[in-house]
């Protein structure tokens, strides 16, 4: 009786099947997903958000007055926004893909582009007072934690991270006011009042990166495993 059941077992290792080998693969790339920094909902999350950004610049290439993006730097935006979301998968391949992949700071990397481009094609730019404001906080703020979390390492003190957050978030509002400029402002109504509006934007800017540090520092004080998929173990402060 062993042997008839042990023999198709064997055959199947001998052909290269592998079958039970198989199922453990899968069975373990599921439990990855599961875990993954943040949850499945974020795995979830970033890809519905990659394929809706790609989507949607898509159809900006094909009509820029379908996004609302007329004269607002269509073209850069449909070449800047697929290219940054392909930063931290780019990231984790020439990393050797030695850890879990980080969902959670791929999430983070791709929303700014995806909510821009679905803010100017409601037109909440227009309609709502406040939301430019906010997307400068907000996208800010993501693009400082998924940088925090992707170079995080163990060693690192609160007062390191509120640097690197700041340093960083500066640097990618300092960038973005540049590329807006020379995309759109100069040719715009808006170069009127473009000094005044660029300092705020840079002053929201640094406080989304004041309170992204924040954020990931009591997430990594509570759970650092849960947040950081690339420490290695022995590295996180208790």
């Amino acid at each position: 009786m062993s042997q008839t059941n042990d023999a198709p077992s064997v055959l199947m290792v001998h052909r290269g099947v592998m079958i039970h080998q198989s199922s453990d693969l899968r069975a373990r790339d599921m439990t990855r997903a599961s875990s993954a920094p943040g949850g499945r909902w974020v795995v979830h999350a970033n890809l519905l958000a990659k394929v809706g950004l790609l989507a949607m610049i898509m159809l900006v290439v094909i009509d820029p007055a379908w996004g609302n993006l007329e004269g607002k730097g269509s073209t850069a935006r449909a070449f800047g926004y697929p290219l940054v979301a392909l930063v931290v998968p780019v990231w984790w391949w020439a990393r050797g893909r030695r850890h879990p992949y980080p969902w959670l700071a791929d999430l983070m990397v791709t929303v700014p582009g995806f909510s821009d481009v679905l803010g100017n094609r409601l037109d909440l730019y227009d309609q709502v007072v406040w939301f430019d404001d906010w997307m400068h906080f907000m996208n800010t703020g993501l693009l400082c934690g998924a940088f925090l979390l992707l170079t995080y390492r163990g060693s690192q003190t609160p007062g390191h991270l509120l640097a690197r957050s700041v340093s960083f978030g500066l640097t990618v509002s300092l960038l973005w006011e540049v590329g807006e400029y020379w995309a759109f402002i100069t040719r715009s109504s808006e170069l009127r009042t473009a000094y005044g509006d660029t300092l705020f934007d840079l002053c929201l800017g640094w406080l989304g990166a004041v309170t992204a540090a924040g954020m990931v520092i009591l997430a990594l004080r509570w759970s650092p495993s849960r947040y950081v998929s690339h420490t290695t173990a022995g590295e996180t402060r208790s």
